[in-house]
């Protein structure tokens, strides 16, 4: 019998899965919503779900899963989450209750590193040497690849750029502090501007929308493009502001890490496309020391949802690789 691996990209709003064959060709997909109104259980049952699609494929295609790797938002270490802003996890160990369910080993790392990681295997940064990832969706996830390496740091927390701090004074973040990136520059940073709006008695194309879903509402990346495709105010406005704060994160990262290419991937990335790149790099230049941008692509992630998917693979085949030492 072949082997085979699963891959998970777990975000605040889906569960992706994919099942690989042993030459890592793609068999097969399967998506779920993630449910995080709905409790930890809920979000953990959303998970098996679909990882028992994945081996109900496999099993169908006469393939044995040996072993599974998955993207998770937040903190990890040692497959546990120790935090995560956009899914109700302190603590939680993820790899463990997956493993628990299904008996098959289970490597878990942040997503967006992960994400950067398959961008750097598979595709768009593919043999870079210094390469920037910015993941934004739900939340803003960040990746470092340094010397040809996923850059970690010490327990796992490096590449959180979604959490500098741009502002002091400003917008509360899911992760407790104040004025982050994230807080304006992510799906859940717009959707808190525009109910803001909406309060302030403006109209806007998603308001009737938002008042009939209440707090269950999930800001989709084709609601923002349709949105701006309506020329909502609005919605122009809470681009702007997300650009701005990205082109500033971006300036402080190149005069940190001066790397070759910066790559922008994520739901809201892969919606509104390269004409939003254009945007975060027109600000990056007010706020980057002179030079800083001389030779350093800003390139769209070319694996779109697939990314975090690649990267889990990824992440599982280096695990592989070193136990055969």
């Amino acid at each position: 019998m072949k082997k085979s691996i699963i891959a998970l990209d777990i975000g605040g709003t889906k569960v992706l899965g994919a099942l690989f064959d042993q030459d890592f060709n793609l068999i097969d997909k399967k998506k779920k919503s993630t449910k995080t109104h709905d409790g930890i259980e809920k979000i953990l049952d959303q998970i098996i779900k679909v990882i028992s699609k994945l081996l109900e494929t496999a099993a169908e295609s006469n393939l044995e899963c040996v072993a599974i790797g998955a993207g998770v938002p937040g903190v990890i270490k040692d497959g546990v989450v120790l935090f995560t802003p956009n899914i109700p996890w302190n603590h939680y160990p993820l790899a463990d209750e997956i493993e628990k369910n299904f008996n098959i080993p289970v490597i878990i790392g942040n997503d967006a590193n992960v994400s950067l990681l398959g961008e750097w295997g598979h595709g768009v940064a593919k043999n870079t040497v210094n390469t920037v990832g910015f993941f934004i969706g739900t939340g803003v996830g960040g990746g470092l690849i340094l010397n040809s390496k996923i850059y970690t740091g010490h327990i796992g927390l490096a590449g959180e750029i979604g959490h500098i701090t741009l502002n002091p004074d400003g917008i509360i973040c899911g992760c407790g502090s104040r004025g982050c990136l994230e807080s304006y520059s992510s799906k859940t940073g717009i959707l808190k501007y525009i109910k803001a709006q909406i309060r302030h008695g403006r109209e806007c194309v998603l308001k009737e929308e938002i008042d009939k879903q209440h707090s269950k509402y999930i800001l989709r990346s084709s609601d923002i493009k349709e949105a701006l495709d309506k020329g909502d105010e609005c919605m122009v406005e809470a681009l702007e502001i997300a650009a701005k704060y990205l082109g500033i994160a971006v300036a402080s990262t190149l005069n940190i890490i001066n790397p070759e290419m910066v790559v922008f991937g994520g739901g809201l990335v892969e919606a509104l496309g390269n004409d939003f790149i254009h945007k975060i790099k027109s600000h990056v230049n007010r706020y980057c020391v002179p030079h800083a941008t001389d030779d350093c692509s800003f390139e769209l992630s070319t694996l779109g949802d697939d990314a975090c998917l690649y990267g889990a693979l990824t992440l599982v085949e280096e695990r592989m690789i070193s136990q055969e030492k």
